[in-house]
């Protein structure tokens, strides 16, 4: 009975105070798969977000310096507004550009920073919004609705702002299970607001008649949903 004992001791002790290598069937395997952790243009794929995270940031430590020094220009409402918005646009650009250079490139986790782009559009989109309903019309509800019923470009903002929250809160797991395959069909929806920002986009320059900006960034958004749709008939029998 007190060899049992001991030796039943020294199985649940062993792995921990011997030096002899344990036998491999005891050993714990990990897949191949497990071994393997997904990279994105050499980097883990928890450092690649931490970096997009810290390059994301880029334009709002840049507002914040610009203040600190008072480099916000004569007119810091508008300075703030306009730039907000171009970022918003610019994210969304980045966010459509995901799936395509995941292709182009070979960089099939590209596809795990999806989200994070598209969460980084809503921030900016946040912002931009923030800017215009404090500082330009300080919470005047009436006024706001005025601005939305009779000025296309704030309508088309507008409306494409409701469209990214509605993707915002909708982007978690819980809500892909709750929504099912109509979960793709509503975050279809990101197209249509890519339009809508545009137009929004284009409005407000065609008020200073400078096109420039409107013709790249129109130009680059043609170009994604050119390879979609071309990808998309491809894949058709």
């Amino acid at each position: 009975m007190p060899n049992r004992w001991r030796r039943s001791i020294a199985a649940w002790t062993w792995p921990a105070t011997t030096d002899v290598a344990a036998p491999p069937s005891a050993v714990p395997q990990r897949s191949s798969a497990a071994r393997t952790e997904p990279r994105i243009f050499g980097l883990a794929v928890g450092r690649f977000k931490v970096l997009l995270f810290a390059v994301a940031l880029l334009p709002l430590a840049r507002w914040i310096w610009l203040a600190a020094t008072d480099g916000l220009t004569a007119n810091p409402v508008e300075f703030l507004t306009r730039s907000s918005g171009t970022w918003t646009l610019v994210a969304l650009l980045v966010t459509l550009a995901v799936s395509p250079l995941r292709n182009l490139l070979g960089q099939p986790a590209l596809l795990r920073v999806r989200r994070m782009c598209g969460l980084f559009t809503f921030f900016y989109a946040c912002l931009h919004f923030t800017t215009y309903i404090w500082w330009d019309q300080w919470f005047d509800v009436v006024s706001i609705l005025q601005d939305v019923a009779k000025r296309p470009f704030i309508t088309m903002g507008f409306a494409g702002f409701l469209g990214m929250a509605a993707l915002a809160a909708t982007s978690t797991r819980g809500w892909m299970r709750r929504l099912g395959p109509r979960w793709q069909t509503l975050h279809k929806l990101v197209y249509v607001i890519g339009v809508l920002v545009l137009l929004h986009y284009w409005w407000q320059k065609a008020g200073k008649n400078d096109f420039s900006a409107v013709f790249i960034y129109t130009l680059v958004f043609a170009g994604l949903m050119g390879w979609r749709l071309v990808r998309r008939r491809a894949r058709q029998p």
